[in-house]
Formats: C-alpha cells, sequence, structure tokens
C-alpha cells in the first residue's frame, strides 16, 4: 500500500478515535484512558510511515521508460532480418 493511502487512513482513524473520546469525556475515565493510548498508538504509527515514505519520487516518464524496455522485447527484430536477407 502506498504511504499517502496508508496516512489517509491512519487519519481517519485518528478522527474517529477523537470522536469516541468526545463521547467518553466524563462518563468513563477508564475508557477514556485507553482511548487516549490508542491515540498516542496511531500518531506513532503516523509518524513511522512518515519517516519510511520515500523522499524523493521518480517522474511518470523515466518509469514508463524503464518499464517499456524491461516489459516489451524488440518483436520487428525477427522481420527486418527476413527483409535483409531478401
Amino acid at each position: 500500500m502506498k504511504a499517502a493511502k496508508v496516512l489517509k487512513r491512519i487519519a481517519h482513524a485518528e478522527e474517529l478515535i477523537s470522536d469516541v473520546l468526545e463521547r467518553y469525556s466524563d462518563v468513563a475515565p477508564e475508557i477514556r484512558k485507553q482511548l487516549l493510548n490508542a491515540k498516542a498508538a496511531v500518531g506513532r504509527a503516523r509518524d513511522a510511515v512518515k519517516m519510511q515514505a520515500p523522499a524523493r519520487k521518480t517522474s511518470a516518464r523515466k518509469k514508463a521508460v524503464t518499464k517499456k524496455a524491461v516489459t516489451c522485447p524488440p518483436k520487428t527484430l525477427p522481420a527486418r532480418i527476413e527483409k535483409l536477407r531478401e
């Protein structure tokens, strides 16, 4: 999964935990404590993903050229050889 998608999902998880924290603000301190721990863990996960994300992206053109060179062998070579023989 790409880092950007992971970061979006982590942000969504943080929002959900924050919403639940608002509901359990004073009612249940034990649940609130666990939710705060969960929110801190999600924050640590976000930081870890940010550190692993590549700092430099490869251009789309460079990717296309590399992919084409690797996946597409020259198909017209046998035809050219036959043409030269004639």
